[in-house]
């Protein structure tokens, strides 16, 4: 069975290079650093792993999850039996329990073969899981992530009609009534919102506070006046739904509150930072499956006698946006091995973010013109690449609010 379950271990030590032998005995030399895009045992099995899901399971779909805009549910159904919607959730809550940058190669090998699955598994782990696993108790994380681990997928609920970019502006309001809460409101643009039955949901307990009242509960799909409406008719990643989330008096009970009342801002952010990165390894992969489809294609399409990679022109364009996707994983994978370390990441996150979607854009956009007419046509998956990737620059953060926060960081340290 292709599972990424049992055996699985925290991050494994990779052996280092030894001092170079032609100097001195007597002169000491530290090891050389690994870099930083080698990987681990570990990290090579679980990349092999979700390369043949991909290739075996997803690939044969796509075109069709695509035209009907509807994820598959034996696509979903593998992907929770073979453990990538697990990744970060601890093994004691049934979960993977491996590292965040493991979760990243996840996301990665899936947007390679389709983005719209490597959406689906990233918002459900890196915002859902990831919330629970840091600002949820112990009772929440003993009942949701098992259940997440296992068959339930969870959404995300943030933004609004009114309050996208500006996501603290939200109008959804959550009323104390006894041992309860009750919401009103609705949120919009909400991804996973078909398939989930747990919803992360923000809203703001005293309005007159602004963001310093925004709370975070979880919300059960069935509970009573919590409604999913229809899906968006969307330019890309067409099989991963998005939807409107609509509370009507919705009751729960305060055991549903996450962490503390008022903290919803400082969760979201911290969420959504590490999220960012998660947005980063898809636009990666993206880049990554597209360049591997149209290179294959310059290397058997010939014109004037010669293979059409045989020109310098080609060869120039092809070399370039290779090095623009090395560059793109370079900024991903340090991210994630910041994360992993505990060191500070919120810079070089956002940076990975708006780099890798600037890379993605790129790629297919020249993807396209390689291949000439064909690259125009549905028959061959650059087109679709090339729909796929604009949705990078906009969610969990516009590209100007990445660019916002980087130079908010280089103000800090340079002041």
């Amino acid at each position: 069975m292709i599972t990424l379950r049992n055996g699985l271990n925290t991050l494994s030590s990779i052996s280092q290079s030894p001092s170079c032998p032609i100097l001195k005995e007597s002169v000491t030399v530290e090891p050389l650093a690994i870099p930083l895009t080698r990987l681990s045992d570990e990290e090579i099995e679980i990349q092999e792993i979700v390369k043949r899901l991909a290739n075996e399971k997803i690939r044969p779909l796509v075109k069709q999850m695509d035209e009907t805009s509807k994820l598959d549910k034996t696509i979903i159904d593998s992907l929770f039996e073979n453990g990538l919607m697990s990744v970060n959730i601890e093994n004691r809550f049934d979960g993977t329990g491996s590292t965040f940058f493991s979760l990243m190669l996840v996301i990665e090998q899936l947007a390679k073969v389709d983005p719209a699955v490597s959406a689906f598994v990233g918002i459900h782990s890196t915002l859902v899981v990831q919330t629970l696993n840091a600002f949820g108790s112990e009772e929440q994380k003993s009942k949701y992530l098992p259940l997440l681990a296992k068959d339930t997928v969870g959404s995300f609920c943030l933004s609004e009609p009114n309050a996208g970019s500006d996501a603290f502006s939200m109008k959804t309001m959550a009323v104390k009534d006894g041992d309860y809460y009750v919401i009103n409101g609705s949120k919009q643009w909400i991804t996973n919102a078909k398939e989930a039955d747990v919803f992360v949901v923000f809203a703001n307990v005293n309005p007159e506070a602004g963001y310093k009242g925004i709370t975070c509960f979880i919300v059960e799909r069935n509970t009573p006046g919590l409604t999913v409406a229809k899906a968006e008719d969307k330019l890309g990643i067409r099989c991963s739904s998005t939807c409107p989330v609509i509370f009507d008096s919705v009751r729960v009970p305060t055991s549903a509150v996450v962490g503390h009342i008022g903290q919803g801002y400082k969760y979201a952010m911290h969420t959504m930072n590490i999220g960012r990165i998660g947005i980063g390894a898809q636009m990666l992969g993206l880049a990554e499956g597209c360049f591997e489809e149209a290179v294959k294609y310059t290397f058997d399409r010939k014109q004037f006698g010669r293979r059409i990679f045989d020109f310098q022109a080609m060869q120039h364009q092809i070399s370039q946006i290779a090095t623009r996707i090395e560059s793109a994983k370079l900024l991903v994978y340090n991210a994630a091995r910041l994360r992993d370390a505990g060191l500070p990441f919120t810079k070089e996150a956002a940076m990975a973010k708006y780099y890798a979607a600037e890379v993605a854009t790129h790629t297919t956009s020249k993807a396209v013109e390689w291949l000439g007419g064909v690259g125009f046509t549905r028959d061959f998956p650059i087109e679709k690449y090339y729909r796929d990737c604009k949705i990078g620059a906009i969610y969990e953060g516009t590209s100007n609010i990445q660019l916002n926060t980087i130079a908010k960081l280089i103000d800090r340290e340079f002041n």
